[in-house]
């Protein structure tokens, strides 16, 4: 293990997180609010730090596998904690456990939230919050990777551990130039949606508030009552559309770039999403057209919680949980399992790994029916290794592992299993509202320290996709 260069790249993560802070010290600014309090400590602790891991660069810049699951498990860990110290300090949080959970689920792009009064929080802290979204949407490891050459070719180790989906490559062969384009693409997304929500009605500070929500496929709204708020059709339609765009494998974008439309053509994940998300919308406003006036009323918010939930979002414009029938909740709760693309800023089990376990199934059917017969199984015409059928298989398993053992954990608290589950997947999915009390309307305040810490945890391992955590604490990882 390069323990120097591993120092090293911790370092440029901690200042870049310092310089990250320093949008929400203007805000502060320009709101006249004393964000100063909130932001300078936490900046100066970061660049003096940083400074200290970067100040000499290792004249062995190799990153092999385990650095790189060390690096990104460890940076993640580290941005949580000191990205929680403004909350912390600002005294709107009564706890740092508190703190850090909220950031976390900034970062991870979850949007669970302990706040029982979001408006009352200054707009520089509100900023924060939701820029932690656009920040942990694509990555802080693809930003830093994009502005400054670290390491050598074996960087790709570093994008392959946070970059979700059961198999990262290369858009084009250096890697600093595929974290510009991932980048650049999700930076444009982002500029488009923050105008066309200014132009529909909405406040600026509103528009890049949500805007980066929604790129992050985050969710933390800066209104008590999320998108219902607007009350805009528009806004709506808008916000649903873009959380499905953000949802989709950026690699699909390099190749409309360049003007390769057959392989876009060819892509089954994005074939299959757009039917889960035709279905899922025909059939919840099927489902609660009793509940609206208009079909095109439930048509309307039937869209915008499938785009949320199954993108993992969590924005809502109506309480599901208590409103919906049951039908339309457990919809919802198997597209919070599914979850967005692959190589998107969604989380969840990703849309490439169900076809896999699908056609996984039907082949090990086909196989005991014809024992000698050798089929191969194929995405996008192309065949997969076995490799990665190996490694979605083993990541299933562990997600269902950690998924029982979790909300085990989850009902030492006394709460009833219905919110138990839901807090679990929501949380390790990265999608933020659940059921019963964390369901819209709900958040986690109730929760102890332990389970939310727990929670936490929960957060990284689903954004992360488990991997890189579990490790870090293997032993044979720390071995020369």
């Amino acid at each position: 293990m390069n323990r120097r260069m591993i120092a090293y790249i911790l370092g440029w993560i901690l200042i870049a997180e310092a310089i990250l802070m320093a949008p929400s010290l203007l805000v502060g600014a320009i709101y006249r609010e004393p964000s100063h309090r909130f932001f300078l400590l936490p900046m100066l602790l970061l660049l003096v730090l940083g400074g200290v891991f970067v100040i000499r660069r290792p004249q062995n810049t190799a990153i092999f596998a385990r650095d790189g699951c060390f690096i990104v498990a460890a940076s993640w860990a580290a941005l949580s904690v000191f990205g929680s110290l403004p909350f912390y300090l600002s005294g709107y949080f009564e706890t740092i456990w508190d703190s850090i959970f909220e950031i976390t689920s900034g970062f991870t792009t979850t949007g669970a939230t302990i706040l029982t009064d979001i408006e009352a929080l200054p707009k520089c802290l509100l900023f924060w919050r939701s820029f932690s979204h656009w920040i942990g949407g694509m990555g802080v490891l693809v930003f830093v990777l994009a502005i400054a050459p670290l390491a050598d070719e074996r960087s790709m180790h570093l994008l392959r551990a946070e970059v979700p989906g059961p198999a990262v490559g290369k858009l084009v062969p250096r890697i600093r130039e595929t974290a510009k384009i991932l980048y650049g693409v999700y930076s444009v997304l982002t500029l488009a949606l923050i105008l066309l929500l200014f132009l529909g009605g909405m406040p600026f500070f509103d528009s890049v508030c949500h805007a980066f929500g929604a790129a992050g496929t985050g969710g933390f709204s800066i209104k008590n009552i999320g998108i219902a708020h607007y009350d805009s059709a528009y806004i709506e339609t808008l916000l649903g559309v873009f959380m499905l765009l953000f949802g989709i494998n950026f690699n699909i974008y390099y190749f409309l770039l360049i003007r390769h439309v057959r392989e876009t053509l060819k892509s089954e994940e994005l074939k299959w999403y757009g039917a889960i998300v035709i279905f899922s919308t025909l059939a919840i406003a099927l489902n609660v057209a009793a509940l609206y006036p208009t079909f095109e009323e439930s048509l309307r918010h039937a869209f915008f919680q499938v785009a949320s939930i199954l993108t993992t979002t969590g924005y809502t414009t109506i309480d599901f949980a208590q409103q919906w029938p049951q039908f339309s909740q457990h919809l919802l709760i198997l597209l919070m399992l599914i979850g967005a693309c692959a190589g998107s800023t969604g989380g969840g089990l990703k849309i490439s790994r169900l076809i896999l376990l699908i056609k996984s199934f039907i082949q090990e059917i086909r196989r005991m029916i014809s024992p000698r017969s050798v089929r191969m199984i194929r995405l996008d015409g192309q065949v997969v290794s076995n490799e990665t059928l190996n490694s979605t298989r083993v990541y299933f398993s562990s997600y269902i592992m950690i998924l029982c053992v979790s909300t085990l954990l989850l009902s030492l608290d006394g709460f009833d299993f219905t919110t138990n589950l839901a807090a679990e997947i929501a949380c390790f999915n990265n999608i933020g509202p659940g059921l019963g009390m964390v369901g819209p309307s709900g958040n986690y305040a109730a929760y102890s320290a332990f389970s939310k810490m727990l929670l936490s945890s929960n957060m990284l391992l689903g954004r992360l996709e488990i991997f890189p955590i579990l490790i870090v604490f293997s032993r044979s990882a720390w071995r020369k």
